[in-house]
């Protein structure tokens, strides 16, 4: 049997919340911070601990482990030209793309940026890998990535991810039997 703790980054800064930030580097909030340190008390020495680059996610590692590996797939999902705009200008300014985002977000392809598919595909590669490199490891990253790795071991067809409720700062414990993965905890 092998294990891997999925964590999602703590909070964010407030300047972040809606704002699309997949690939900014926003940190964390003084509460996203607290919350981080609370996480290293229940899960210290747990073995291997893994990052996505985003500070957000380093900054919720580095309470976790002093030595953390960074791994660009981990990273969030590529927004392109909507980086670090806000949900409603979205909506004013880009009514067809945003509408198309909102009733099937896992179809739609970001302007110089990603789509589900892609990250999925980097996403689940990486955390197969790290998986079947280490018998326990803990994963840092965020929302979209733990979905994705969710919906690929679970057979979740794409457009229901967002039914999956990943919280900050959330552990979700994901066992391999033989070649069978098992959730056992969502958002622990």
């Amino acid at each position: 049997m092998s294990r891997l703790l999925l964590i999602r980054h703590c909070e964010p800064e407030a300047d972040a919340r809606g704002r699309c930030y997949g690939s900014l580097d926003v940190g964390l909030s003084e509460a996203g911070m607290h919350h981080a340190r609370e996480l290293a008390t229940r899960i210290s020495g747990y073995g291997a601990v893994w990052t996505s680059p985003r500070l957000r996610a380093r900054q919720t590692a580095a309470a976790l482990a002093t030595s953390v590996h960074l791994d660009d797939d981990l990273r969030e999902l590529d927004f392109g030209e909507l980086e670090g705009r806000t949900y409603d200008e979205i909506a004013a300014n880009k009514p067809e793309l945003y509408r198309a985002w909102m009733e099937t977000p896992t179809q739609v392809r970001f302007p110089g940026g990603e789509s589900y598919a892609d990250l999925k595909d980097r996403a689940v590669r990486s955390l197969e890998r790290i998986w079947n490199d280490h018998s326990a490891a803990v994963v840092v990253t965020h929302g979209g990535v733990i979905r994705a790795g969710l919906a690929a071991w679970l057979g979740i067809p794409d457009e229901s991810i967002f039914r999956i409720d990943v919280r900050y700062g959330g552990i979700t414990t994901v066992d391999r039997v033989g070649d069978t993965p098992i959730v056992r905890h969502l958002n622990a």
